[in-house]
């Protein structure tokens, strides 16, 4: 498959509330290790919402990268797609899904809704104040992010590892 016009990866958290920071991490994590071809891009979307309108119009492929409450145990990996997306956002599985939902439900009225979105997470249980993820969490990083990529490569985009500084 050519790489498509416009993907979008985005990691959404609050960075300041421990574990809720895994998505915008993951993606700070991709970026820092692949270069990414044209037509794919890895944003920090913070808790930003309708700020992202112009950035999530018309894709042919949103990823979206969070902290998940699915009433799985801590650490618990989840991939949504297709029919499943819709499902993510009336179970309220994330903080971010009510501005996430009022975006796509604004795209969707104005015909510019993503054509494909994935959601990527883990399940998360510390929103404390804090700047470390728990450890559980943080050791499912790596993982979180090879995810992001094998959804890429099962797309025929595939990205290339970043060389290491000598």
């Amino acid at each position: 498959m050519a790489i498509p016009g416009s993907v979008l990866i985005l990691g959404v958290g609050n960075i300041i509330l421990s574990d809720e920071a895994v998505g915008v991490r993951a993606v700070e994590a991709l970026a820092a290790a692949y270069e990414l071809p044209p037509g794919v891009q890895a944003l920090d979307g913070g808790t930003s919402s309708m700020e992202m309108l112009d950035e999530i119009a018309n894709l042919d492929l949103l990823i979206v990268v969070d902290a998940l409450k699915a009433g799985k145990p801590q650490g618990t990996l989840l991939r949504l797609a297709g029919d499943e997306v819709p499902v993510f956002f009336r179970q309220k599985l994330s903080p971010h899904q009510i501005g996430l939902s009022d975006v796509l439900a604004s795209l969707e009225f104005a015909g510019s809704r993503p054509k494909d979105m994935v959601v990527i997470g883990v399940e998360a249980e510390n929103f404390s104040l804090g700047l470390e993820m728990t450890p559980a969490i943080a050791a499912r990083l790596p993982k979180l992010v090879a995810m992001v990529v094998e959804e890429l490569a099962a797309r025929g985009i595939n990205l290339t590892p970043k060389r290491l500084a000598a």
